[in-house]
């Protein structure tokens, strides 16, 4: 088994992140729930409000990465990998450099990150530094996980798991948060209609207990 990995909003949760940094910029009301989606899209609502949430990418993803957190469960069902020999690729589509404000290489911002948090640490989750990989683009990121040969994959976004160039022989894996929606244009405050995308032949997991708990079954 080789399980691929997305890497902003699969294993790195910016909930809090976002929000916090938001409210210290003043862009938000208080109330305003504490997630990254209704930061975007309360943001969004507001003429020119693109602007604002693209220099707010670039700070989190960048100058305050480093107040980024796990997903819970995510570092526990890493290390259980490690102890099963179950091989890890972390592959994303991230962009160097932020569009707007400060110039800081996200990619590095990203490892260092990483590094804090034990992904390469021999006593931690053991991950090789060569098992990471950042594309530049979509179109990259799925040769990626074709290259490296992925027999599973798990991602937040539905249209990656969705896309046409996805690789046929990859088991699609998505991670859907507490059953929120996470594909990339929420509303909010959300319809009351509003249901998750469906892909055929995928698998859904609410968090990485379930994720977990799925990798146990496959390895009794």
């Amino acid at each position: 088994m080789h399980l691929g990995v997305d890497f902003d909003n699969t294993l790195v949760s910016y909930d809090d992140l976002f929000h916090r940094c938001a409210l210290e910029r003043g862009l938000i009301p208080a109330e305003l729930p504490r997630t990254k989606a209704a930061v975007r899209g309360y943001l969004w609502s507001l003429p020119d409000g693109n602007t604002p949430w693209t220099e707010l990418q670039g700070v989190v993803y960048g100058t305050r990465m480093a107040e980024a957190a796990f997903f819970p469960g995510a570092r526990e069902a890493l290390v259980f990998c490690r102890q099963h020999n179950i091989r890890i690729s972390i592959i994303s589509h991230k962009i160097e450099f932020p569009a707007l404000g400060p110039r800081v290489n996200l990619c590095e911002a990203a490892l260092a990150w990483m590094e804090a948090q034990g992904f390469f640490a021999a006593g931690g989750i053991g991950l090789p530094r060569e098992a990471v990989f950042f594309e530049s683009s979509r179109e990259e990121k799925l040769a990626r996980i074709a290259q490296q040969g992925c027999t599973h994959f798990l991602d937040d976004l539905p249209e990656v798991l969705d896309a046409p160039g996805f690789p046929a022989s990859v088991e699609k894996w998505l991670f859907e948060p507490a059953g929120m929606l996470t594909h990339s244009a929420p509303e909010w405050p959300p319809s009351s209609g509003a249901e998750s995308v469906r892909i055929p032949s995928c698998r859904r997991f609410t968090s990485w207990a379930e994720v977990r708990r799925h990798l146990e079954a496959v390895c009794q």
